[in-house]
């Protein structure tokens, strides 16, 4: 996934589960609105849906499920680029200037992705988390 849809699709589901996600629901569906009137509708629909998955992923610490709506949100977004490439700059600009920065307000809430790499040889080993990790022992 190209770095700017990734980015753009990590916010949105970020933004999800925040206090900011109508600011940023209004703000992406604005811009979908003047780029593809024809589709608004359907995607706001579609914001709506996955936010309650969102928020039920979170109750239920599923990551794999955000993990999902990320790639889902993704897809969704490499398509409209594939059919008009002219719209990488303005999703990036309403990415970096509408919908990051209303994430930053988030106490708490990261963007963005993070590639972790480790070895470990013999009886090592390696223990990485992007966020809490919680290890218990015997």
């Amino acid at each position: 996934m190209d770095e700017i849809v990734l980015s753009a699709a990590t916010s949105l589901v970020g933004a999800m589960a925040t206090d900011a996600w109508q600011q940023a629901r209004t703000a992406l569906i604005a811009w979908w609105r003047r780029i593809r009137p024809n589709q608004a509708d359907h995607v706001d629909a579609a914001l709506v849906e996955a936010r309650d998955r969102v928020l039920t992923a979170r109750r239920a610490r599923d990551g794999d499920a955000e993990s999902h709506l990320v790639s889902a949100w993704g897809a969704r977004l490499t398509a409209l680029l594939r059919d008009d490439p002219a719209l990488v700059d303005e999703l990036k600009r309403l990415i970096d200037e509408e919908i990051a920065p209303l994430l930053r307000r988030e106490d708490g809430t990261r963007t963005g992705s993070h590639e972790f790499r480790a070895e470990a040889s013999g009886h090592g080993r390696v223990y990485q988390a992007g966020r809490d990790q919680n290890i218990q022992g015997p």
